[in-house]
């Protein structure tokens, strides 16, 4: 079999794996299932590993590799490396410091990228990346990850915004709608703000605007005419993208209606229908398009990647409905599913490239 095409990335990517099978060993641990700790403080660190440590690293792994500036690896790799630290040794400030130097690194590579175009979609991005550098700094300085977490979301849902927004190019979006989008943020990003000094309304107006975004996206993003494609990758991707904007409309109505939660199930509820029913969503819908561009490998989509696009979702809502009815075995299985429903799309996404390099292998 032939090597991978692009094969330096590798190593930051299995960084990135790692933090995400960590991740989800203390999510486990968290709902919980009596596992083996690792080590003292992974339950505590469910949360900033599977941000800063998977999705942090993935992310500024996928822009250094797009923009191939050899500098532009050292965010992936301080966010890859602070994970393990924080986790190893959890009373020393290092893991924390490597993952804000990262999310520093973050910022800086989207600085250069507005600097080369200066958009809506970019200055988007831009601003994510500067939520997920607040969020680590508050972090660092000893704010409670309740009231932090609303930047790390912040990151995540400008992150994948800015790129649907441009992607929605090709329907040329009016200067009206452009700005309905950017007003849109502004919500968003004034609740995560006001949130610091007045939790409930700052929870409920960006709230509002995770509302919204969806919303906008009903006109504007392509997803929705593609659930109808002929092509059987694009309809996939498109279905995606559908559950994962509904999820994100979902977490604004329960935080509009119940208003700020900083513990228990409620909480659980309407921080996952964003970072597993909106962000994992996105990144299964993704992948086809990321790990090629990653490793230079294609992954040939199967019908079975419906397997595990519909255990998340139908897991996702079965753990939302035990959240708001108190069931906590319930809560705990349906945990379970989410995480299995996780592992059984990395299996098929490396499944999926192990079958294109045997077939690339075959051709003369």
């Amino acid at each position: 079999m032939k090597a991978f095409p692009n094969r330096h990335p590798l190593p930051f990517l299995i960084l990135a794996i790692l933090g995400l099978l960590a991740a989800l060993w203390a999510g486990l641990m968290r709902l919980g299932w009596q596992l083996p700790a690792l080590t003292t403080s992974l339950a505590m660190l469910h949360g900033p590993v599977m941000i800063s440590g998977f999705l942090g690293t993935l992310i500024t792994l996928e822009r250094a590799v797009a923009m191939k500036q050899k500098w532009m690896y050292l965010p992936p790799l301080l966010s890859g490396l602070g994970w393990l630290v924080a986790i190893i040794f959890p009373n020393l400030p290092f893991g924390v410091i490597l993952l804000t130097l990262a999310s520093l690194g973050g910022v800086a590579i989207l600085a250069e990228i507005v600097r080369r175009e200066f958009a809506l979609h970019t200055i988007t991005m831009f601003l994510g990346a500067v939520a997920w550098l607040t969020g680590n700094l508050l972090w660092m300085f000893g704010w409670q990850i309740y009231q932090v977490v609303f930047f790390w979301m912040a990151f995540l849902v400008l992150t994948i915004a800015g790129e649907r927004l441009e992607l929605s190019r090709v329907l040329r979006p009016t200067q009206m709608q452009q700005i309905l989008f950017g007003f849109i943020v502004t919500i968003f990003l004034a609740g995560i703000i006001l949130a610091l000094f007045n939790l409930q309304l700052g929870t409920r107006l960006s709230g509002l605007g995770l509302l919204l975004i969806p919303l906008w996206s009903l006109r504007n993003d392509i997803a929705w005419r593609n659930i109808r494609h002929k092509l059987p990758l694009t309809r996939y991707i498109a279905w995606c993208l559908a559950f994962g904007f509904l999820w994100l409309g979902i977490s604004g109505g329960l935080s509009l209606i119940f208003g700020a939660q900083v513990a228990g199930p409620r909480y659980d509820a309407v921080l996952h229908a964003v970072f597993v029913g909106f962000v994992i969503s996105m990144i299964f819908g993704h992948a086809p398009i990321i790990f090629p561009a990653i490793l230079g490998v294609p992954i040939n989509f199967q019908p079975a990647f419906y397997i595990h696009l519909g255990l998340l979702h139908g897991s996702l809502a079965v753990r939302i409905i035990a959240d708001y009815t108190n069931l906590h075995t319930l809560r705990m299985w349906s945990g379970l599913l989410n995480e299995l429903a996780i592992l059984i799309f990395i299996g098929m996404t490396v499944h999926s490239v192990l079958q294109s390099r045997k077939t690339e292998s075959k051709t003369p």
